[in-house]
């Protein structure tokens, strides 16, 4: 099938929701049903990584795709520019990525909320920075699990600190799922250990050796100490550890055993056990879309994160949360608007799916009107929506 691709400029939600109806129509079902609907927030310097990323996982998981860029939230005017695709360059199913400008972008859900695919779970996954208090954000809210990603902030372990501060089931960091090949290397060594012994084996201590600071290396560390029952650091590798943070991993046995696990910068890793010859086991490096894949074939509580970020951040009492969040309503653009009393609102006080207030009728202001000459790569979107100007009515041939 033919890929069908509308671009909308200047738009409404409404406008958007009739448009992904009408290709429907005419194009015709491309899925005959999706697993679940994901929302992506991105900034717009990693929009294309995370289309990338999400086209991979798409393919794996049907689903309605929904991106979300914030854009200027200071800017005058309320803006929607929106691209609606079916079988087009995100996948076989139904995308729309949606750029928002002005307070427009506070009330992001007011938008996605009717493209939300019926009776399928929502996933949310920030290929940006999230909100300290994820229920600051309604697209948290609505969402049945929620990705993060600690790697690509500037501090990495305080960002741990936050997500665990903030933590509810549901909640889960793709910092924790590189560390997947890992564990499960981990795992199958111990597991031939034990078998050569023919009992159970004790791990007594040993170390991550790494970067020092990198999340998937802290949680990893992490993990061992939760699953173990003895403390593991990260401590400084003699070599430059790959895209993972890991380079080595040293168990201390019982019965004075040592297993090493060491990355061999060819996509493996070589183990070494006493009694046993090295071996070399794969061990790569995936890309993000594999890891967003990943994290879409759960739905339920992640224990083994919530442990492992317990264990790496030394914030107690993870497990008791509710898994419930209730939208917390706060301007961002006000810096002491959460601080001080009376600014923060639930959700109850304030409907997650507040619109914008619009003009009197015969009153409507510049972002009603078309912006005909706004061209397809969006290049001078932001000064028209900064500014709240919008070209004359007359076409541009």
């Amino acid at each position: 099938m033919a890929q069908a691709v509308t671009t909308l400029w200047d738009t409404t939600g409404s406008a958007v929701v009739k448009e992904l109806a009408a290709q429907r129509r005419t194009g015709g079902a491309v899925l005959s049903g999706v697993a679940l609907t994901l929302v992506v927030v991105a900034d717009e310097s990693r929009v294309a990584e995370a289309e990338e990323a999400a086209t991979v996982a798409a393919e794996q998981h049907p689903c309605r795709l929904l991106v979300v860029v914030r854009r200027q939230i200071d800017a005058a005017t309320p803006r929607l520019d929106a691209e609606v695709l079916i079988g087009g360059r995100l996948g076989p199913g139904e995308a729309v990525v949606m750029r928002m400008y002005g307070r427009l972008a506070l009330h992001a859900e007011s938008v996605v909320l009717p493209l939300l695919a019926a009776d399928a779970p929502v996933v949310t996954w920030w290929h940006a920075d999230p909100p300290e208090r994820l229920a600051t954000d309604a697209l948290a809210v609505i969402a049945d699990r929620r990705i993060t990603d600690a790697s690509i902030s500037d501090q990495p372990v305080a960002a741990l600190t936050t997500r665990a501060k903030d933590y509810a089931p549901g909640d889960t960091d793709l910092a924790w799922t590189r560390a997947t090949t890992w564990r499960s290397t981990l795992t199958m060594t111990l597991d031939s250990v034990a078998g050569r012994r023919g009992e159970p084996v004790r791990v007594r201590g040993g170390r991550v050796e790494g970067r020092p600071g990198n999340a998937t290396a802290e949680l990893l560390a992490g993990w061992l100490t939760s699953r173990c029952g003895t403390g593991f650091e990260v401590v400084k590798s003699e070599r430059t550890p790959g895209s993972s943070g890991v380079d080595t991993v040293v168990l201390e046995l019982d019965e004075n055993e040592e297993v090493r696990v060491h990355a061999d910068r060819r996509g493996g890793a070589v183990i070494a056990q006493p009694f046993r010859p090295e071996t070399t086991v794969a061990l790569p490096d995936r890309p993000l879309g594999d890891l967003l894949g990943e994290e879409l074939r759960r739905l339920d509580p992640d224990e083994p994160y919530q442990e492992a970020l317990e264990a790496a951040t030394g914030v107690g009492g993870l497990s008791d949360r509710s898994p419930v969040r209730e939208h917390v309503w706060y301007d961002p653009a006000d810096p002491n608007a959460a601080s001080r009393p009376g600014t923060a609102r639930p959700a109850s006080t304030r409907p997650a799916n507040t619109r914008p207030a619009r003009a009197p009728k015969g009153k409507r202001t510049g972002a009603a009107k078309p912006a005909p000459t706004v061209p397809a790569d969006s290049e001078g979107a932001d000064e028209v929506a900064e500014h709240g100007e919008h070209d004359s009515d007359e076409r541009v041939p």
